[in-house]
């Protein structure tokens, strides 16, 4: 999930897409592939998502914005997943602009599990999160890519965050004083860490879960080098006890108490724009925003 100004609502999709299509691209490019099940998965805010068999998706963004994304996961992905112990949809085929689509798009596994606002992961998950993250938060070469908008300082989202705020304020009262000083204080925070790679959307909808466990992290569009805090801040979206929230930080390979800060800013950013997003045309969406907030009140 992309953001740039602090517009309200899901991103109009740029270009259709169907399942003749997708149809067409398999066969053009891929003909091992085209005589699979095909089926509408889901669509996102950068893509729409088609399951090809059992086994396999096909990914494909729906507008500009997200071509520039799916090319960091084909080139980067399947590097990173070799030292992670989730799976990830790491692409196994890449697809080139055709048959009337004018963008590349990816062939990637299929991962079983539930995400995670629907199967929310059991408290004894918090080591498996912190591992993961630790897994993922090493340091990004000088070659690896930026997100404008993910790992960032977060006085550069100042502006959309409380852009998006004033409308969360007028609506509802998830809002309290007590997070608005929060959210001030991490303001202010120093970054006092090296830029690590990033999932940089870690939110409840791209994390899966099998019977309470994690299962798998899919949509790795926002992949960059940055600051960690942006992915740290996922703990107050999964877990609803505070102690599996605690549990998780702690698992987290040398996190300082500015790090730690800076997460609950990036939880709190989060947590607004799902909020103020899902208000507007989604509300499973808005239901994360909502827990998030909530949660973050509760600390740690």
């Amino acid at each position: 999930m992309t953001t740039g100004p602090a517009s309200q609502g899901t991103p109009r999709a740029e270009v259709a897409v169907d399942k003749a299509l997708v149809a067409a691209l398999l066969a053009e490019q891929h003909p091992d592939l085209a005589r699979l099940p095909l089926a509408l998965l889901d669509e996102g805010w950068d893509n729409v998502m088609f399951r090809l068999g059992d086994g396999l998706v096909v990914r494909l963004p729906r507008r500009a914005a997200a071509v520039a994304l799916l090319d960091r996961e084909q080139d980067w992905l399947p590097i990173l997943a070799e030292a992670l112990p989730l799976p990830v949809p790491a692409p196994v085929r890449r697809g080139r602009p055709g048959a009337g689509y004018p963008w590349p798009w990816s062939v990637v596994p299929w991962i079983d599990g539930v995400t995670a606002d629907l199967s929310p992961p059991a408290a004894s998950e918090a080591r498996a999160l912190g591992r993961f993250l630790t897994a993922l938060h090493r340091p990004a070469p000088p070659g690896a890519p930026r997100n404008p908008v993910r790992g960032v300082p977060l006085a550069t989202r100042r502006d959309m965050v409380e852009a998006r705020a004033a409308r969360v304020a007028t609506a509802t009262d998830a809002l309290t004083p007590a997070l608005g000083r929060l959210w001030e204080s991490a303001l202010a925070a120093p970054i006092d860490d090296a830029d690590r790679w990033l999932h940089g959307d870690l939110h409840a909808r791209n994390v899966l879960v099998s019977e309470g466990r994690l299962a798998g992290v899919i949509d790795w569009s926002d992949l960059a080098a940055g600051d960690r805090a942006t992915d740290l801040a996922s703990v107050w979206g999964l877990f609803e006890a505070r102690a599996a929230r605690e549990e998780a930080l702690a698992a987290c390979a040398g996190v300082s108490e500015a790090t730690w800060m800076r997460a609950r800013g990036w939880a709190y950013a989060f947590g607004v724009m799902l909020l103020d997003s899902g208000l507007a045309d989604h509300p499973r969406h808005a239901a994360m925003g909502r827990d998030t907030l909530r949660r973050l009140a509760d600390g740690p």
